[in-house]
């Protein structure tokens, strides 16, 4: 099982294939899986790097350190100098993009090119953060997610009218229903407050190259309305893709669609 000790912590982290590095980023909640059709396409033609979150999947709990997304771009980082690697091609969806635009920003030198799907980097709008805050206090004082809370969860990452029947819902159910309370209070619900707190950092995206970034969503994606991400891509003035039939993660809703306009942009630009 691959793993980076970063700021003290075990970094677990997919790497498959060979060629050009993708670097993948991935959802809040989720882990590896949220990219596995993504890992199996793209891995064919390039080598792709896939970190889990702290406290996510095999990951050990959030660094001391961490107090930032400027502090999660600092760590991917780290783990492209300990794997050696030079130069990435990086997809971040929602968090992952969170962090994904600031290393871009960081270290310009080291992204080639940028995809953003179903992320934002202007603050978390005051009601929903109001919203999540509660949430997180929830699953704090009780130790657990509550199927009251799951409730709640579950279906925003989905576009309306998902079945609650199919394995896609029912597997990221109980993924967050088994999680510990040690690794529910000491990471998830302080990486949670650190995301949904964040700074506005629309500012900067005027300073990414236009012709080597993409900006990507679903739309119905719930969370992060498209209206969000148009906003983005015209601060950026890059091209902006709808992807059909899918809400927040889009990767595991329309894979197929996501897996070809990723192929595309690498193909043109990686």
């Amino acid at each position: 099982m691959p793993i980076a000790i970063i700021d003290d912590q075990p970094l677990h982290y997919v790497d498959q294939g060979s060629g050009p590095v993708v670097l993948l980023g991935h959802s809040y909640l989720w882990d590896q899986q949220m990219w596995a059709p993504q890992i199996a396409a793209l891995s064919q033609k390039y080598r792709v790097i896939v970190p889990e979150l702290w406290g996510h999947g095999d990951s050990g709990p959030l660094p001391a350190q961490t107090h930032s997304l400027g502090d999660l771009a600092r760590q991917a980082l780290a783990l492209l100098d300990h794997l050696g690697v030079a130069k990435v091609n990086l997809v971040g969806l929602s968090v992952g993009g969170m962090w994904g635009a600031p290393l871009a920003l960081l270290a310009p030198e080291r992204v080639n090119s940028l995809v953003l799907m179903d992320t934002y980097l202007g603050a978390e709008p005051e009601a929903t953060k109001k919203a999540y805050f509660a949430l997180l206090s929830e699953i704090e004082q009780a130790g657990e997610i509550s199927g009251k809370v799951l409730d709640t969860i579950v279906p925003i990452f989905f576009r309306p009218g998902i079945d609650p029947n199919s394995a896609l819902y029912k597997d990221l159910r109980h993924s967050l229903r088994v999680l510990p309370p040690d690794r529910l209070r000491n990471s998830i619900v302080p990486l949670g407050c650190l995301i949904f707190d964040r700074k506005g950092a629309l500012e900067g995206l005027s300073r990414l190259n236009p012709n080597r970034t993409l900006v990507m969503c679903g739309d119905e994606d719930q969370p992060r309305p498209p209206a969000e991400a148009q906003e983005m891509a015209d601060l950026i003035g890059c091209k902006l893709i709808w992807i059909p039939k899918a809400g927040h993660i889009s990767s595991r809703e329309n894979p197929d669609f996501v897996n070809e306009a990723l192929l595309r942009f690498l193909e043109e630009h990686a």
